[in-house]
């Protein structure tokens, strides 16, 4: 499944938002050195209930706009 997601870096409190037909993922680690989307891979993962190594991002890895796959 393709998940298209919207990251908001340094936030206060860290929560997966459904909005439309995408998530917004908030995270509280920086957008340096890949931190962030690292814990963006880490919160998808337990949204959807699926290890770490079913969350890959496809699109995006340098963006606030990211296409997630979500699964095998």
């Amino acid at each position: 499944m393709l998940v298209k997601v919207r990251v908001i870096p340094r936030a206060k409190r860290e929560e997966v938002i459904p909005e439309g037909d995408s998530l917004v993922v908030k995270v509280r680690e920086p957008p340096e050195g890949g931190r962030a989307n690292g814990r963006v891979i880490e919160l998808l993962a337990k949204h959807f209930g699926v290890p770490k190594s079913h969350v890959e991002i496809v699109r995006g890895h340098r963006s606030r706009e990211k296409l997630v796959k979500v699964g095998e």
